[in-house]
């Protein structure tokens, strides 16, 4: 597995990370053993960067991390997301980012982890009743009580991210980066790039589009609430997908793989997270690690999904208006 180091200061982790969130909601239901068994299969494919919510299945996340890592957790960094609040029916109801609130998130998340400390804490979101220069201060406490080693953000746009790393250094912004999905390189990743600080992308898949077959959406799958797999927009996209298959066929991989490795090339600062249930799709996805492209393909891959061709935002329209990193 190659490696790459998040940030000027953070820790140097497997080219492809794991996003676990799907292994406990979102997507619907999840086998919870083949969840740990892919978890597992990836540590022994060399990922080391798994990453999480303390808010994913409200704990479960963490609590199946946990069990998939016993007696491993030397070999994996573990990237948490704190901040999001949620009722008993899972619908989310804010954010918290005050530093007591930090400090209350991360020690359940050290219980529920059974660790005793997390390698990347972050806030999920800016908290726009909080200054950003208060949740970073927070966190940088926790570092020096030996709970936290590095600090990153998550879907703040380039001001925030200044202000956070002006308080203490900022290893990576994790944030939606496809080849569907290109809002980063509009002012956000120059800003990350001036400063030292990597991008670790989500989403890469645009969320299951970028698929050999089209993606089904069950009635307990929050994408059929976004744009992007609603009416006129999912057939548009389904029939970009298609150009990228055929672009992959011509290349001899998958298309998955395709978009996957065409992320880590933007650059050595950018760390693909492949959100998987399945062992299967995790092996497919760790191929990408060898695949490269030409010029003449790079070309060829912008000429049929050129920047703007999705159709629909990436969130309902609620959500994008609370986004930092799109104002």
């Amino acid at each position: 597995m190659q490696k790459r180091q998040l940030g000027a200061t953070g820790p140097v982790v497997s080219a492809i990370g794991l996003g676990c969130m799907g292994m406990s909601h979102s997507y619907g239901p999840a086998d919870r053993a083949e969840s740990i068994a892919t978890i597992r299969a990836a540590m022994d494919a060399g990922v080391t960067l798994l990453d999480t919510g303390d808010f994913y299945g409200m704990g479960h996340n963490e609590l199946l991390i946990r069990e998939a890592i016993e007696g491993r957790r030397d070999e994996v960094q573990l990237s948490v997301k704190f901040g999001g609040m949620r009722d008993a029916d899972g619908a989310f109801v804010g954010f918290d980012t005050r530093p007591n609130a930090a400090a209350n998130f991360l020690a359940y998340s050290l219980e529920r982890l059974g660790t005793d400390h997390v390698d990347i804490y972050r806030p999920a979101r800016l908290d726009p009743s909080v200054p950003i220069e208060d949740t970073i201060g927070g966190i940088a406490e926790q570092i020096e009580k030996g709970r936290v080693r590095h600090i990153g953000l998550s879907e703040v746009g380039a001001e925030t991210i200044r202000r956070a790393h002006a308080v203490h250094p900022i290893v990576d912004l994790q944030i939606e980066y496809s080849v569907l999905e290109r809002g980063v390189e509009r002012e956000i990743l120059q800003t990350t790039r001036e400063l030292g600080i990597s991008i670790t992308a989500y989403s890469v898949l645009g969320r299951g589009l970028i698929s050999a077959t089209p993606p089904v959406i069950g009635s307990d799958d929050w994408r059929g609430h976004t744009p992007r797999f609603q009416g006129d927009n999912l057939t548009q996209n389904l029939a970009l997908i298609q150009k990228l298959n055929e672009i992959a066929e011509n290349k001899g991989v998958t298309v998955a793989q395709l978009a996957i490795a065409w992320v880590a090339a933007r650059g050595e600062d950018v760390v693909p997270l492949v959100g998987t249930t399945k062992r299967a799709r995790l092996n497919e996805a760790i191929g990408a690690v060898d695949v490269t492209f030409t010029e003449r393909e790079l070309q060829e891959i912008e000429a049929v999904v050129p920047v703007g061709a999705v159709a629909g935002t990436r969130y309902a329209a609620a959500q994008m208006a609370a986004l930092d990193s799109e104002r």
